[in-house]
């Protein structure tokens, strides 16, 4: 009896369709750097695929691109456990904050993070446009995303640049940060105190 009982039980499994994700799975991976550590371990895992191969094919497919990188990642999970991964460009804001110089956007409101000019832009914009989600939009409405973008970060675009004035600005700004960051930490302090 109990034989029967599993061999019905196996008929079951091969006439259930395995699960088969429509929406592909959307990930920021440094490139170089994809290891089987969660988050992305985990994510992969639920979707069924091999995660020690998929670390493999990720790195060698980036091993061109400088280490650390973050790379926006379509992974698309097909029925037979197989998976097709497309690759875009870093996302905006990383662009805009390597050519501001700067590692973080606007920490206090309205503040002026960084300036780039518009050579600096249109560069950005055309890289961007290689991006599939970005096929259908002309290369003015790509410049004009990244200048809302930019005005979310707190940089500013320029006509021109002048060194010296820049490194002054740069400076400025580094002050600024450090008073803030001090701000914080007695704010913190104080409610730790007033806790105990």
């Amino acid at each position: 009896m109990s034989s029967k009982i599993i061999k019905k039980g196996n008929a079951l499994k091969k006439v259930v369709k395995k699960v088969e994700h429509r929406t592909p799975l959307r990930v920021i991976i440094p490139a170089g750097m994809a290891n089987a550590k969660p988050p992305l371990g985990s994510q992969l895992g639920q979707r069924n695929i091999n995660v020690a191969n998929f670390c493999k094919d990720f790195n060698t497919r980036t091993e061109n691109i400088k280490e650390g990188i973050p790379l926006p990642c379509r992974i698309k999970v097909k029925s037979d456990g197989s998976y097709s991964l497309v690759i875009h460009k870093p996302p905006v804001t990383f662009f805009l904050k390597q050519a501001a110089g700067i590692l973080k956007g606007k920490v206090i409101k309205d503040e002026v993070a960084g300036k780039i000019t518009f050579k600096h832009l249109y560069e950005i914009a055309c890289v961007k446009a290689q991006d599939p989600p970005l096929a259908l939009l002309s290369l003015p409405q790509i410049c004009e995303m990244i200048v809302g973008i930019a005005r979310t970060c707190g940089i500013q675009i320029v006509r021109t640049l002048d060194p010296e004035e820049h490194a002054k600005f740069m400076k400025q700004r580094k002050e600024n940060y450090m008073k803030f960051r001090e701000e914080l930490q007695e704010i913190k302090k104080s409610k730790v105190l007033r806790a105990l």
